[in-house]
C-alpha cells in the first residue's frame, strides 16, 4: 500500500523545510508549495491525502484555497498552520472545513501526532454511497449489480464497483488517472500503467449504457480524467 501524500502550503522557506523533512523522515509523500498560486493549484487538482495549510500567503490566502477546495474536495482532510493564533481565525478556519488548527510555533512531535490524528478518522471521508440512480436504471454497489428499467441485470466487478462508487462520491469532479489508482487501487501509480484504468472504464461505461461515441454519463475530461457527469447534466 502506498504511503499517504501529504501537501504542504507554507510560505516561509525554513519552516517549510523542517515539516517537509519531518513528514519524509517518518515514511510520508510529501508534495509542497510555497505561494497561494502554486498551493490553489496543488489543493484543487493533485493527488494526496492531506493537507497542511498555512494562512498568510502570496497570491492568494489559505482561507481562499480552504474556500475553493470545499466547492471540488470537500472531503479533503486540512490542518491549518498559522501564527494567526486569535479565535477569530480559529473559529473561521474550523467553520471552513479544517480538520485542525496548530499555532506556531509548533514541535515536529506535536505536528505528526496531529497527521496521524487527522489521518485515522478521515481518509478523504468519501460518502459511503450504497447506490446511485443512473439514466439506465440503478448501480447497487451492496448487490455488485447495475440494475437496468427494462428489469436486465448486470454484474459489477469488485473494481468496477469501487471505481464507480469512488467516482460517484465526487461527482462533478475530474478525477485522474493516478487518484483512482491511489485511491482505489491503494498503490503508486508509477507501479502500474494507466491503460489498466482504461480498460475499467470501458467495461463500465458498456455496463452503464453509456458506451456509445461520445458517453454523457461516464466522461472523459480532456487532461484531467475521469468524471462522472452531476445528475442534472445527464
Amino acid at each position: 500500500m502506498a504511503a499517504p501524500t501529504i501537501l504542504v502550503i507554507e510560505d516561509d522557506r525554513s519552516i517549510r523545510a523542517g515539516v517537509v523533512d519531518a513528514l519524509t523522515f517518518s515514511g510520508y509523500a510529501v508534495l509542497e508549495a510555497g505561494d497561494g498560486k502554486e498551493g490553489m493549484t496543488l489543493a484543487t487538482t493533485a493527488t494526496y491525502d492531506l493537507l497542511l495549510l498555512d494562512l498568510v500567503l502570496p497570491h492568494c490566502s489559505g482561507f481562499d484555497i480552504l474556500t475553493e477546495m470545499r466547492e471540488t474536495r470537500a472531503g479533503m482532510p486540512v490542518i491549518i498552520l498559522s501564527a494567526r493564533g486569535d479565535e477569530s481565525d480559529r473559529v473561521r478556519g474550523l467553520k471552513l472545513g479544517a480538520d485542525d488548527y496548530v499555532v506556531k510555533p509548533f514541535s515536529v512531535k506535536e505536528l505528526l501526532a496531529r497527521v496521524e490524528a487527522v489521518l485515522r478518522r478521515s481518509p478523504e471521508r468519501p460518502e459511503v454511497l450504497s447506490e446511485i440512480n443512473l439514466p439506465c436504471g440503478v448501480a447497487d454497489f451492496t448487490a455488485s449489480e447495475v440494475r437496468y428499467g427494462d428489469g436486465e441485470r448486470s454484474e459489477l466487478s469488485t473494481r468496477e464497483k469501487d471505481i464507480l462508487r469512488y467516482l460517484a462520491g465526487r461527482r462533478g469532479r475530474p478525477v485522474s488517472r493516478d487518484e483512482l489508482l491511489h485511491r482505489v487501487w491503494r498503490i503508486n501509480p508509477s507501479n502500474v500503467e494507466t491503460r489498466t484504468i482504461d480498460m475499467h472504464i470501458a467495461n463500465l461505461r458498456n455496463k452503464i449504457r453509456d458506451s456509445g461515441s461520445k458517453p454523457e454519463i461516464l466522461v472523459t475530461v480532456r487532461g484531467k480524467g475521469y468524471m462522472l457527469a452531476r445528475k442534472d447534466a445527464v
